[in-house]
């Protein structure tokens, strides 16, 4: 569904931001700048408020800077460079660490505060680093392996669904919410999984 909902998007927001992109190539600005940036004040907005329980500022600021992410992509289609494995790599490297930092605020808070959902933020931190390395171990073996309930893009989303909720106060929005995405997360695991047990046959 979360693969469906992507695809149906993907042509009116890229629609959207084409001129926006096409200017910012005219100034000189590269798809590596715009993924370096928008990483840089992602972690920023993360490490200065969820720590410090400023759910509903570090969600809107975080929601605002990952927006970088889509520009950074239709600027290398547009440019005259096009994309490489450079740019790719280093992509896909910071989307894991704003990943990290982003849920590793959530756990600085909740050790704080003493809450009992920490065992459950590090399990969710494992469980996502697992479906990134099961994808890339897999591709690196010559076995494809997309798809699944919860890719990033999902995750990110049931993640900030969950502090924006407890940002406007909402009981039991962020307790819902990890659990929500460990289940997702546990689930996507097995399924790439199997994914690569059938494509290795």
């Amino acid at each position: 569904m979360g693969k469906m909902l992507q695809e149906s998007l993907r042509a009116p927001v890229t629609r959207l931001i084409t001129p926006i992109c096409r200017g910012l190539i005219r100034v000189g600005v590269s798809a590596n700048l715009v993924t370096t940036l928008g990483a840089f004040f992602t972690i920023l907005a993360a490490t200065l408020t969820f720590p410090k329980g400023h759910f509903l500022t570090g969600t809107l600021c975080i929601m605002f800077f990952v927006l970088f992410d889509l520009l950074d992509g239709t600027i290398a289609r547009l440019s005259d460079k096009g994309s490489n494995a450079w740019g790719a790599l280093l992509d896909s490297t910071l989307d894991r660490l704003t990943d990290a930092v982003i849920i590793g605020s959530i756990l600085w808070y909740l050790i704080d505060v003493g809450d009992r959902l920490v065992p459950l933020v590090l399990i969710t931190v494992v469980l996502g680093f697992l479906i990134s390395y099961i994808k890339a171990r897999s591709e690196s073996l010559g076995i494809p392996c997309n798809g699944g309930l919860a890719e990033r893009s999902e995750r990110l989303i049931i993640l900030v669904t969950a502090t924006g909720l407890t940002g406007l106060q909402i009981p039991y929005s962020l307790a819902i919410g990890l659990w929500v995405l460990a289940l997702a997360s546990l689930f996507t695991v097995l399924q790439r999984l199997l994914i690569v047990y059938k494509g290795s046959k």
